[in-house]
């Protein structure tokens, strides 16, 4: 069994605002997570359009992690594309990710962010959880099959 990474011998990790710029370094980051259906594909366009509320983690100048937040109204938000590269999984980039996207939404005046994944004990430790301070609960119709394709 992989041992995780000790976080005092990385590099140090930037968090910054993604840039257009930065949408070819964002996709083939998620091109793995992708190909494992761990996150749904999108082209470079739909990333350029996400980096608009979007932060990456720079590792020496290269991509380790993206997230995104997209906004739907004042009331809810969603988090997008959490996706970080093996060598700085375990080290704190993903939860810092995760705050930016919430901090974004929150000065926005977003009432609630949700997010959809299969990384539940992690968003559980970053505050989500599975319903509403109410008891609502989100449920889906399904009108397409999602498309796991790499585009």
């Amino acid at each position: 069994m992989n041992a995780a990474p000790d976080p005092t011998d990385m590099p140090t990790c930037e968090i910054r605002q993604a840039l257009p710029a930065d949408a070819a370094a964002i996709h083939a980051l998620m091109r793995p997570f992708v190909s494992q259906h761990l996150l749904l594909a999108r082209s470079e366009a739909e990333i350029i359009e996400l980096t608009r509320h979007g932060f990456v983690a720079m590792q020496a100048e290269r991509c380790v992690g993206f997230s995104a937040v997209e906004i739907y109204s004042p009331k809810l938000a969603e988090l997008q594309c959490l996706a970080v590269h093996p060598v700085a999984q375990r080290t704190g980039v993903g939860r810092q990710l995760v705050g930016q996207c919430i901090e974004r939404a929150r000065s926005l005046g977003v009432m609630e962010v949700l997010a959809i994944s299969s990384s539940e004990d992690f968003l559980r430790s970053c505050g989500f959880d599975f319903s509403l301070p109410d008891q609502k609960k989100a449920l889906f119709y399904q009108i397409h099959e999602r498309p796991f394709d790499e585009r």
